[in-house]
């Protein structure tokens, strides 16, 4: 039996960590649903595999005669019926094997809240319910994921020591308010997956052949053994000129420093000859 203190665990985590569909999968569940992690959403999947291992094992036990059989097979298809997962009556085993995550999903009290119209999100039916706004038949229940009864639908409101009983409280959503923005959502939701859908390629109709790219004038002459000449236009003729080559920095510099020294020699020279006139003279 294990310590009570130490309770066991109610779900069983994916055989892979990491496969790219079903993390795709389990994000969206979780959004849709307003989960809070990853486990509330594999509890779910837990119940879906014990109902269904349970109606498999029945099934077999049927087929050879055991009473015992009948009435565990009677047993749990009243309780799939008191939880709203079928209906109540006219049903079989076969149907149990039909239950799907979603339909557990939608069964919760956290979903149950919303879709009243008692919260306008799935976050915020979960936050006045883990606060304590919320009650069924008067009982305050805090545990969003609860299953909630067939019974229980109709009963499930506002708590009476709560102050959003009050119809004058401002975070109180209206009913219309709530409706509409379910519907936008699901309008935004359409739009996503639309736009993730590569668009198919149009193929021609029945009948109907592709139209074929016109053949170009070129193409056409060419057939008919005609060959075209372009006519080269009347323009200037234009010179050849020889680019002279860029002289590095460093040359430059070269020739400035020889050029000024050619302008010292020719001044040191007009200095000197007028002295040479004066002394032929004296």
């Amino acid at each position: 039996m294990g310590d009570p203190k130490f309770s066991r665990r109610k779900y069983d985590t994916p055989s892979h960590p990491w496969r790219a569909e079903r993390i795709k999968t389990e994000t969206e569940l979780q959004k849709r649903y307003g989960l809070k992690n990853k486990r509330e959403l594999w509890k779910a999947q837990s119940m879906v595999r014990t109902f269904r291992s349970r109606s498999r094992d029945l099934q077999a036990r049927l087929r050879t005669g055991e009473k015992q059989a009948e009435i565990e097979t009677k047993q749990l298809l009243e309780k799939c019926g008191r939880l709203g997962l079928l209906p109540a009556e006219g049903t079989t085993l076969n149907d149990v094997l039909s239950i799907t995550l979603e339909n557990i999903l939608s069964r919760r009290f956290q979903t149950m809240v919303y879709q009243m119209g008692l919260a306008y999100t799935q976050e915020q039916a979960r936050q006045f319910i883990t606060h304590g706004h919320i009650a069924i038949k008067g009982r305050i229940v805090t545990i969003p994921g609860y299953i909630v009864r067939r019974v229980e639908e109709n009963v499930i409101s506002y708590a009476p020591t709560s102050p959003i009983s009050n119809e004058l409280h401002p975070i109180r959503p209206k009913p219309k308010d709530a409706l509409d923005i379910e519907k936008e959502k699901a309008l935004v939701e359409q739009k996503e997956k639309q736009e993730e859908k590569p668009k198919p390629k149009k193929e021609p109709a029945e009948g109907k052949h592709p139209k074929a790219a016109k053949p170009s004038l070129e193409k056409l002459l060419k057939k008919d053994g005609a060959e075209i000449k372009a006519e080269p236009e009347n323009l200037p003729e234009i010179e050849d000129v020889e680019e002279e080559p860029e002289k590095k920095p460093e040359k430059k510099k070269a020739d400035a420093k020889i050029e000024k020294k050619g302008e010292h020699k020719k001044d040191s020279d007009k200095e000197k000859q007028p002295k040479k006139k004066k002394d032929k003279e004296g």
